[in-house]
């Protein structure tokens, strides 16, 4: 800690994480710093500028413990290995997130196509459940229960009740797949529209259901929703590696 350059580094971190850090302090102690008269121990740099990102306790059951930032840096500074590590981990990283924009990126290009095909082809019959006379009639409190049952035939509660230990953990909506998650955002478009027109809501139900079942139908073996399955596996996979 009698480097210069440390102390600047330590400085550094202090002033954009520490609101409470003493910086007329700091410039004192930076400018005895590298001198052969300058001494400084953690708890000193502690004590004198107020700083967080290193903690030092004394007795048995003490040590000193510096924030991750300053640890790296540390540790780079002793050791030439760790820090070619810490540099090569840092490429991997950024090349990784260069990839993932690149494929959101593809991914939204395909789903626009999808969408596109929903809305300019004509279809035929259906998968999706069909209404039962008392869901056409039923007023649903929350708007995203007429998109659940339009497309799951069930509201998120009737869901919760049924399945019990999955709803500990997530939604109806959390254990679609991705087939019904693009209908999902297809009807939730669709029924903002019908609101705006001030269709019923009953009759909107039924128009959205008909609109799901038909949508399942087209979508299942089309070749764009095709490659965005693939695309959504890809980026599974580029999760669990990282």
């Amino acid at each position: 800690m009698r480097n210069k350059d440390v102390i600047s580094y330590l400085g550094l971190w202090e002033s954009i994480n520490n609101e409470k850090f003493k910086g007329v302090e700091f410039d004192a102690l930076k400018n005895e710093a590298g001198s052969n008269k300058f001494k400084i121990s953690p708890q000193k740099w502690i004590k004198e500028t107020n700083a967080i990102g290193i903690i030092s306790k004394s007795g048995n059951n003490g040590g000193t413990f510096a924030h991750s930032d300053i640890a790296f840096e540390f540790a780079s500074w002793l050791s030439p290995e760790f820090k070619l590590y810490v540099i090569q981990e840092f490429q991997r990283l950024k090349k990784n997130e260069a990839y993932q924009e690149k494929v959101d990126w593809h991914a939204n290009r395909i789903l626009s196509k999808v969408s596109y095909k929903v809305h300019i082809d004509a279809i035929k019959n259906i998968i999706i459940p069909n209404l039962t006379e008392e869901q056409k009639k039923f007023v649903y409190a929350e708007e995203a229960d007429v998109l659940n049952v339009a497309l799951f035939g069930m509201t998120a509660k009737e869901w919760r009740i049924n399945n019990s230990k999955l709803a500990e953990k997530g939604n109806i909506r959390d254990y679609t797949d991705l087939l019904h998650l693009v209908i999902l955002n297809n009807l939730e478009n669709i029924n903002a529209e019908l609101i705006e027109m001030k269709i019923p809501q009953n009759e909107r139900l039924i128009k959205l259901n008909n609109i799901a079942r038909k949508q399942l139908l087209l979508l299942k073996n089309n070749k764009s929703f095709n490659n965005l399955k693939y695309i959504e596996n890809a980026v599974n996979t580029t999760k669990k590696r990282l």
